[in-house]
């Protein structure tokens, strides 16, 4: 049968683009449905500022009267002017394992682009770097987590056969907390701690961390700049992501360290994995989806870490050490046994030997795809 390729306009295609992926996966015991209430948000343009500054298409490709895939397309002007870019990018591809109906909805987003006068596609890639990027291409076995990719074997497969190569891997590691952590870990702690430059802020209530969420999203604005797809949040921005998020935080698990004008220096955030308890409630927090959620957080033995950064004025001083011995020590006290580590760059070359050094074993890797547009 042909396929016939439908731009998502109406709420009904868009309630059938976001729930598509459930049926692909229906079969798969790994699957991880995305939290719904937060799918509404991110296609809203209401709700998501990212559309103010970027063009996006939505397709969805049927067969027979059966939708069998999806794609986005989105154009980042604000990212693309920083970087001098003409770059089209695609995301939350998916599809049945039919190379011909992926091939499809590449092609149209490719020529999405190129009518725009777009020069490259890569994907996938979301609005930022704060989206799931990358496919998985090693680690089909393991369990996934909410910020990353969760596809069948053969979708590497199928963009490669069009015409895609690497243009960077992004690798997730497995820290083993109980036996793995070599034992310079404390003694350097010790001898930090005593510094009197730095303060280690640990918290017990949520509301505790509100005076340093402004602080905390300025110094990512300063570290991550360099980061591959990574844009500046502004205050509307800080505002909503901490909105999202706070709600979930187990504030134990969030460490922060002041430098000698009371300002963050460094801060890392861990979560207790959701997995089994959003795989329970089939991505629905209500009405008793978010109990799940909660006592899979609280019996989880993993810690998931979201996110952290170090100014560069401080790296070299041994504020990871003080800030990771802390969390392993809060984690250890809550029965947590290992790290999953967020998506870092191949090229990120500190991070990977701060891992290796850590005793860290590579879990799964995640490719970002590129195609010139002739």
């Amino acid at each position: 049968m042909d396929i016939i390729l439908k731009v998502v306009k109406s709420r009904r295609k868009l309630r059938a683009f976001i729930h598509l992926p459930s049926r692909i996966h229906a079969q798969n015991p790994n699957w991880l449905p995305p939290l719904y209430m937060d799918e509404w948000a991110y296609y809203d343009p209401r709700k998501n500022k990212a559309f103010s500054y970027c063009d996006t298409i939505l397709l969805l490709a049927y067969r027979n009267g059966k939708a069998v895939g999806r794609i986005m397309g989105i154009i980042n002007h604000r990212y693309n002017g920083l970087h001098r870019e003409k770059t089209v990018r695609f995301e939350h591809l998916d599809c049945y394992e039919n190379e011909a109906v992926a091939h499809a909805l590449l092609g149209a987003v490719e020529r999405w682009g190129r009518e725009r006068g777009m020069e490259e596609i890569v994907g996938p890639f979301g609005f930022s770097e704060k989206d799931p990027e990358g496919l998985l291409i090693e680690g089909f076995d393991k369990q996934p987590i909410l910020v990353t990719a969760c596809n069948f074997p053969y979708l590497p497969r199928f963009v490669e056969n069009a015409g895609y190569e690497k243009k960077l891997d992004c690798l997730d590691f497995l820290i083993d907390i109980q036996g793995g952590v070599p034992d310079i870990y404390p003694r350097a702690y010790e001898r930090i701690q005593r510094s009197n430059h730095f303060k280690l802020l640990e918290f017990r209530k949520s509301r505790e961390l509100k005076p340093y969420i402004a602080g905390v999203f300025q110094l990512v604005n300063r570290t991550y700049k360099d980061i591959y797809g990574f844009l500046p949040l502004d205050e509307d921005e800080i505002r909503e992501t901490a909105r999202r998020y706070l709600p979930l935080l187990n504030p134990r698990f969030v460490k922060i360290i002041l430098d000698p004008e009371s300002q963050p220096a460094a801060f890392i955030v861990g979560m207790p994995n959701m997995t089994k308890g959003i795989q329970r409630a089939g991505g629905r927090l209500f009405p008793f989806g978010i109990f799940h959620i909660l006592r899979a957080a609280r019996s989880s033995r993993q810690l998931d870490l979201m996110l952290g950064a170090i100014d560069e004025r401080y790296r070299g001083r041994g504020l990871d050490v003080l800030m990771g011995w802390a969390l392993i020590k809060s984690a250890r006290e809550a029965g947590i046994q290992a790290f999953e580590t967020h998506l870092v760059l191949e090229t990120n070359s500190r991070m990977l030997a701060e891992y290796e050094r850590m005793g860290a074993s590579l879990h799964k890797r995640f490719r970002i795809y590129r195609k010139k547009l002739d």
